[in-house]
């Protein structure tokens, strides 16, 4: 098991959350199927990233769309940097169990929407490094 700080799972949990948040709210639609498809998809994640993700509640800033964006982009990035330290193989699996979930929550109505496809486009974005 890897051991990470309060401030790193605190980074990895505002990503992985932000980032459902943000295809969430990028077309407006079924809140509770999309809440209920991410965290379903969470199991895209390493077991070690699991148990960071349900150690404490979800992370995500508050504020507009807009204000929280850049933030959770950030975190983003920020998680890759942290796994490549501590974990290759979750740095190497991470952008795609991340997008896997982002694609889960913007299907989770059955129609995937053009706002939906950019926001997971600036999520990829953010986890390449």
């Amino acid at each position: 098991m890897i051991f990470y700080t309060d401030e790193e799972s605190r980074t990895l949990r505002t990503a992985v959350y932000g980032a459902m948040l943000l295809v969430s709210h990028a077309d407006p639609g079924p809140v509770l199927e999309e809440r209920f498809a991410g965290l379903r998809a969470l199991t895209h994640l390493s077991p070690d990233l699991r148990g960071v993700m349900g150690a404490a509640r979800p992370s995500v800033p508050a504020g507009t769309d807009e204000e929280i964006e850049p933030v959770i982009l950030e975190a983003l990035r920020s998680s890759m940097k942290v796994l490549a330290a501590k974990s290759p193989e979750d740095a190497k699996d991470f952008p795609r169990a991340v997008l896997a979930i982002c694609r889960e929550v913007a299907e989770a109505d059955g129609v995937v929407v053009d706002a939906e496809d950019a926001m997971v486009a600036r999520i990829e974005g953010a986890l390449a490094l």
